[in-house]
């Protein structure tokens, strides 16, 4: 007899915590919604000339392994 999903799905969560791993749920903004382009753009030419902005991204590029990437 085949499993349901539900059966499958339970299966494969109890492996998962055997496992020693948790199920979480994040919450991501909404790339699709009205207006999401627009107000990233928004914030960055807000950050454009902020020097602290830019301590920040010189330390994030310095601190960045790229091996291996072109």
């Amino acid at each position: 007899m085949a499993m349901t999903i539900s059966e499958r799905v339970s299966k494969r969560r109890a492996a998962l915590r055997k496992a020693g791993l948790r199920p979480i749920q994040i919450w991501v903004p909404d790339t699709s919604a009205p207006g999401f382009a627009e107000e990233c753009r928004r914030q960055s030419l807000m950050l454009r000339d902020d020097p602290h902005e830019q301590e920040i991204m010189d330390f994030l590029d310095a601190a960045a392994d790229r091996e291996g990437w072109e």
